[in-house]
Parts: C-alpha cells; structure tokens; sequence
C-alpha cells in the first residue's frame, strides 16, 4: 500500500528552526520527484518545493534561502529544512509524490499525498 507520512510539524517561535520528513512506503521514493505544499488557514495549497529523481530542486520565492528540501533514498525519505521561520509559514505541510521524475510543472502533477503536518509559529 503507497503511503507518505509526514512528521516534525510543530509550534516553534518565530527565527526558529523545523525540520519535516517524509517517510514513503509501497513505491521506492528515489524513482520520483517529491514536493512539498502548504495550505494556511483560508488559503489556497501552494507548492513550497520540489526535488527531483536527480537531486535537483526548485523553492517557492516566499521560502527562497530560508527552506531546504533534501532526500535520503536508502531510508525512503524526504525532507523539508525549514530556517528563520515566520508566522506567514504557519500552515498544514504536505509531502506529494510527483507522477515524474522532474520536477517541471509539478504543482498539478501530483499523484499521491500525504496527511500533512501542522507548522505553527508564534510567539
């Protein structure tokens, strides 16, 4: 059975420092570009970023210099660095499997998601 589970959301002040992970079951991970979203209260989901099949990755302006996305292939699992938080990060955090290896146009071509995880920051 394919799944993705989340963990390592939180509530953290703001500056502070998360690290989320993406644990894959049912599907080797390294076949696949895997994205990370974002969905705050009252808001639309956003593509945050993205790591393709080689290691390459892409970062939503918003994030840009604060987020690092990485991957751990021989543990099945992504992950999502997140620096010098701000309350604007505050949202549920998604990990999504990318029907490709690229990561090209990934924000519709999604073909699995996980639970997600809640990222609160506050003072």
């Amino acid at each position: 059975q394919l799944q993705l589970v989340e963990s390592g959301g939180g509530l953290v002040q703001p500056g502070g420092s998360l690290r989320l992970s993406c644990a894959a079951s049912g599907f080797f991970l390294g076949y696949y570009a895997i994205g990370w979203f974002r969905q705050a209260p009252g808001k639309e989901r956003e593509g945050v970023s993205c790591i393709s099949s080689s290691g390459g990755t892409n970062y939503a302006d918003s994030v840009k210099g604060r987020f690092s996305i990485s991957r751990d292939n021989a543990k099945n699992t992504a992950y999502l660095q997140m620096n010098s938080l701000k309350p604007e990060d505050t949202a549920v955090y998604y990990c999504s499997r990318i029907s490709s290896s690229s990561c090209s146009g990934y924000v519709p071509r999604v073909d699995y998601w996980g639970k997600g995880t809640l990222v609160t920051v506050s003072s």
